[in-house]
This record gives structure tokens, sequence and C-alpha cells, in this order.
């Protein structure tokens, strides 16, 4: 875990205080979405209030790359800064932690994948603030950051990607629009389902996913159809965080193994891409995980006390379906996927998401041939069609 977290409504105000016992020189790392709806300005005012000297770098989208890091960075060294502010999706938290390690210890961001490289320095300190309910990167020691020269959505995990700070304001999630909402809150239940089921799983993951799942599954249609509903959106932020904490210490599994290159070569942002591979892959996995799927079965229909195991291992699958078709998520293919093009490269993602060693954490660890197999399942995925349940 970070060294400090604070949640709750206008903890962003004490950012001025906080980055005064850190540092005297503040890079923020944003994007023009942010700036635009005020979130940035937020932060300047509180940085200059702290009499704090601070620069920007805004141009991160929606899928961090190593361009974006090393724009980030020549800011952050021109300037000595000695303090970073990450405010955003987990596009921006992941440019800043890239950007905070390489800073101290040099060299490309992608050296430092796999171990190849060891964190010799201690990063810059970050302080981390998310603005939507998904990512949870604000608590999690894994970047994910895209190579723009081979096409890769480099999956970095170290302790020094932890933040030295969090700072869970729900009420700059209001501003979320609901395709973003939807979007990320589906990353958050896919971190806290593939952490509970994860090989790595222990009774402290267990613990924050289960509360996680349950405070989503409640909430996140709510958020979804109504942005201004402060209760939902409190809860979705807290699940977030605690779907962090459950897969930086559990690992994720299968769907985000399958999803980055999707990501990557589609530029399919991140939460979209795990929807779509969701309900498949819990699918694909039920036989070899009955028991903590109907653990997360019990939490979805609790109404339902008579089943089996095996039955209410499919309910989750249903429950889940159900959920992606309320928030309108698409299948690949009306997505927009080009099917010529997705079979050219469906072997390569194939390659990367074995590659990323999430795969290997899932409870039936596939081939690559049942991973090819797979994608085109999900391909023309229909959400609407579910398993026969015995009532």
């Amino acid at each position: 875990m970070p060294k400090a977290v604070f949640y709750g409504n206008d903890s962003l105000s004490k950012l001025g205080e906080q980055v005064s016992l850190l540092g005297k020189k503040a890079l923020i790392v944003s994007d023009r979405i942010m700036e635009k709806i005020g979130n940035v300005k937020k932060c300047q005012d509180l940085l200059d209030e702290a009499g704090i000297f601070h620069v920007e770098y805004l141009e991160v989208n929606s899928e961090p790359t190593d361009v974006h890091v090393e724009e980030a960075l020549k800011i952050c060294i021109d300037n000595q800064c000695d303090v970073i502010v990450a405010i955003g999706g987990g596009s921006c938290m992941d440019a800043a932690k890239a950007v905070a390690v390489v800073a101290t210890n040099g060299g490309y961001i992608g050296d430092f994948m796999g171990g190849k490289r060891p964190v010799e320095k201690r990063p810059i300190p970050l302080i981390a603030i998310p603005t939507t309910a998904g990512t949870g990167s604000e608590v999690t020691n894994v970047t994910v950051i895209t190579n723009t020269k081979d096409d890769i959505k480099m999956m970095i995990k170290n302790p020094a990607f932890l933040p030295e700070m969090a700072m869970v304001d729900p009420i700059l999630t209001y501003s979320s629009p609901a395709s973003v909402t939807a979007a990320t809150g589906v990353d958050a239940l896919c971190h806290a389902m593939e952490a509970y089921i994860s090989r790595l799983a222990q009774p402290l993951t267990d613990n924050m996913a289960i509360s996680a799942i349950e405070l989503i599954v409640n909430n996140l249609r709510t958020a979804y159809i109504n942005g201004e509903d402060k209760d939902a959106r409190e809860k979705m932020a807290l699940a977030s965080m605690q779907a962090g904490l459950a897969f930086t210490n559990a690992s994720v599994t299968l769907v985000h193994g399958m999803s980055r290159p999707v990501g990557a070569l589609f530029h399919v942002p991140h939460g979209i891409s795990n929807a779509m591979l969701l309900p498949a892959v819990l699918e694909f996995t039920k036989e070899s995980a009955v028991d903590r799927l109907a653990d997360i079965g019990k939490i979805l229909r609790p109404d339902l006390k008579t089943l089996t195991n095996s039955e209410l291992a499919d309910v989750t699958v249903n429950e889940v379906k159900k959920l992606c078709r309320d928030l309108n998520i698409p299948n690949m293919k009306d997505y927009g996927l080009d099917s010529e093009r997705f079979n050219q490269v469906v072997s390569k993602m194939a390659d990367d998401a074995l590659a990323s060693g999430s795969p290997g954490n899932n409870p039936k660890v596939p081939t690559h041939e049942e991973i090819v197999e797979l994608y085109h399942y999900c391909y023309n995925y229909d959400f609407t069609v579910l398993e026969t349940v015995a009532k």
C-alpha cells in the first residue's frame, strides 16, 4: 500500500500541505480533458496556496505510451522537479509512475519490464489522484505503458511504481461520462474477480476483492444511469481502490493478459477491452474455479441459497453478462475491430498475452491455441445468451 491514503469527499483539499512535505517543485501529469473540466486548475490553485512551484505535462491520452513518458520526463528533469502529482484516470497515473522511476534511475521505461533492469534508486515521490472509479492505479505497484515501436502494452510491476500517497476524492468522479463510468467500473470488477480467483490469492486480498465485488454490483448500474448519485459514486470510488489493493497483491489473470494486446493493436480503452473478454474468460475458467466463482455467485444473487456450487458458478457468469449488457458493452465486432486485421494479428495477440505472465495466474492456464480460440469466440460474443441454471 502507499504510505498514506486519503479517502473521502474533499480529500483533494489536502494536496498542498502533503506536497509540501515531499518537495518544493511539482510536476503535474494529466490530460487535456482534466484541464478542460477544471481538475488541473484545482491542483494548481492548491499548490499555489502552499507556495509550491509547479509545471505541467497534459498530453497523456487514453493509452499512455513511451513517448508520453519521455516528453513528461524531459519537463520533470529540466525543471528539477522533486515531487509528481498525477490527476486523471489510470493512464495519467501510469505515465506519472513511469516518469517517477525513470527520472531517478535513467534508461528507457521498457528496460524495467520483467525485472530485466533493477530499480536501484528511489523514485520521485508521487501523489496519485484518481478521477475515475476503475483502475485502482493510485494504490498499485504496476504501470502499463505502450511500446510504440513494437505495438506492445508493457505491464511492468515493481514496488517502486507504488505511489507515495493516494488521494481518493469521490467528488472528482462526478464528471465521468456514462461510457467512462461503465468501462472503468467493469475494469474494477475485473481486478476484484481476477484477484479472487488468482493462483496468488491470499486471505487479505480475498477480503478486499469480495468487498469490492459487492460494492460494484450494487452501485455500478446506479452510477452509470445517474452520475450525480453521491452514494453510488462514493462506494464505487472505494470499490475501485479496494480492487486495486487486491490485484496489486494477488495479481490479475487471463482477462488482463488478453486485454492488453487488444488495447495496444486496436486502441480499445482498457476497461472496454476487459469487459469484452470477462464473461467468456469466466466460462473458460469455470470448471477450474467452481468454488471461488460460487462464492461470487452468492454475492451477486443472495436470494439463490439452495444451488450447488457448480450452479452458482453459472450464476456468476450470467450476472456478469447481464451487467455488461446493461452497461451497453459491445463485442469486438460491434466495437468496430476490423475482422481481416484481427485475423492477421490474433496469433501475435496470443503470444503477447502469454508473454505478460498474467495468464499463468489463471486457475486454468491456457495454451496459445486456446487463447486464439477465445479471441475468436469473443469477437462475436453474445452477452444475451445465458447459462441454464437450476432453480
